[in-house]
């Protein structure tokens, strides 16, 4: 992305001190700490964080996924995964099915926890807009290309 004026380039590191404020790994992650912040404070008016979230996106897209499955795609451990599920039962948002002796239980997400799940992307989409204020489209699409390429969820 080109800088369409002099105040969207970042200030060049003052002689002699280090740049971090200059460095994009450290901007990135001190954009990533604010906006999960953000984020986090908004879902927990709905008793939600973003592991909730994502536990119910993965369920949502592939219910036959086991504790260990989730816990992996979040970076916890099943034990874990049970304390964030057992969460989700209780807010009505899974439906936990025994499946019987020696066998996994299946996980549902009921029509309240795809609610959430609309909710949640309400949330970020508003949040989008009030961080991205009047930056217009196609430098939206830029910024998301780069940060999906960044995090690795694209083609590099």
């Amino acid at each position: 992305m080109q800088p369409e004026s002099e105040g969207d380039t970042v200030p060049a590191p003052r002689e002699g001190r280090p740049a971090l404020t200059t460095s994009t790994a450290l901007l990135f992650i001190a954009a990533g700490r604010t906006v999960q912040r953000r984020v986090e404070a908004a879902l927990a008016e709905h008793g939600l964080t973003l592991r909730h979230v994502g536990a119910l996106g993965h369920l949502a897209a592939n219910p036959n996924l086991s504790y260990s499955d989730l816990g992996r795609r979040a970076g916890v451990t099943a034990q874990s995964m049970h304390a964030t599920v057992n969460r989700l039962e209780e807010l009505g948002a899974v439906v936990r099915h025994h499946a019987g002796h020696g066998r996994a239980a299946r996980l549902e997400v009921t029509g309240h926890g795809r609610t959430l799940l609309t909710r949640a992307g309400e949330i970020a989409a508003s949040l989008d807009d009030e961080l991205l204020g009047d930056l217009p489209e196609e430098r939206r699409a830029a910024l998301a290309r780069l940060l999906v390429t960044v995090a690795g969820f694209g083609p590099r």
